[in-house]
């Protein structure tokens, strides 16, 4: 299967289905965070990031994904806890943040289908049993191995990312070849596939995403990006969340007087990254600006569409 043959499929959510493949669906994230890589802060306090939310329901989010623990290079997210490298947030803080938006949204829109992003098993439950439809696990299921189990129990969607090791390790990793990257993250998603199965997961509550800058040195990412319809032979959709990445601002360098650009004038290049994996396979893409992405994804539907 490749881009030019995108098959429909269905995606099994905790309450409802979700039709894959017709038409590229946009995930718009908000981040609950204090050290966000991408907005600063800017939604930690729980009214702000309802109202972020609703608005990018209303500029054409299919789905509203929701972080509550910075994933950003040199944090300490994966740490098991009460260990010396302990996550920086406990599942009883993330819940502290999560629970008052993921509860605003559903008070205000009780259709809307919700994501949260947690690798915890503690978190996933309370957000599940509050209405949430989707985890959205950037470990795929290998930081908690709690997690499956608990997806299984409540029939919710999981997004499984491949992640290249911990954010405090990224920095020091080797470049890797094109061809042994790719089987780096199949291997990595295959791995995934398999623990969703063994805890009685189906196939079609999975969607899997590649997890561009997570574990992936700057140029990785492209060499991902041009190959990354052959993920597709994992049999599952994927999501490819591109939105606002280093490896932009990296490529973007030469424009900005030698330094990467940074994060609030990666806006076009995002726009042009998620056509690229749309245009390579991705079903769902994972944005911070919706309005513009809606668009961008409508163009390049109708180049598939076309061929």
């Amino acid at each position: 299967m490749t881009a030019r043959e995108r098959t429909i499929c269905p995606w099994r959510l905790r309450s409802r289905t979700l039709e894959l493949g017709r038409r590229t669906l946009v995930m718009g994230v908000v981040n609950i965070t204090p050290d966000s890589f991408s907005d600063g802060g800017a939604f930690f306090d729980p009214d702000a990031a309802v109202a972020r939310s609703l608005e990018l329901l209303d500029e054409g989010a299919d789905l509203v994904d929701l972080g509550a623990e910075s994933t950003r290079p040199g944090s300490r997210a994966g740490g098991a806890q009460d260990t010396p490298q302990a996550a920086t947030v406990s599942a009883e803080e993330e819940l502290r943040r999560l629970l008052p938006v993921l509860t605003g949204i559903l008070r205000a829109r009780p259709d809307a289908i919700v994501s949260v992003d947690t690798y915890k098993a503690a978190t996933a439950r309370a957000a599940l049993e509050a209405g949430t439809e989707i985890v959205n696990d950037v470990s795929g299921f290998f930081w908690d191995p709690g997690l499956a189990p608990v997806c299984a129990k409540a029939g919710a969607g999981v997004v499984l990312m491949h992640s290249r090791g911990k954010p405090e390790e990224w920095r020091e990793q080797t470049q890797l070849e094109p061809d042994e990257l790719l089987a780096t993250v199949q291997a990595g998603l295959a791995g995934s596939l398999a623990a969703a199965a063994a805890a009685g997961i189906a196939p079609e509550a999975v969607v899997l995403d590649p997890g561009y800058g997570f574990g992936k040195r700057f140029g990785e990412n492209y060499a991902l990006l041009a190959r990354q319809e052959e993920l597709l032979g994992l049999g599952r959709p994927l999501l490819a969340g591109v939105s606002r990445k280093s490896f932009l601002g990296w490529t973007l360098a030469p424009l900005h007087e030698g330094r990467d650009a940074p994060v609030g004038e990666r806006e076009t290049a995002s726009v042009a990254a998620l056509v690229a994996a749309i245009l390579h396979g991705a079903s769902i893409v994972r944005v911070h600006q919706v309005r513009e992405a809606v668009e961008a994804a409508r163009i390049a539907d109708a180049v598939l569409a076309a061929g």
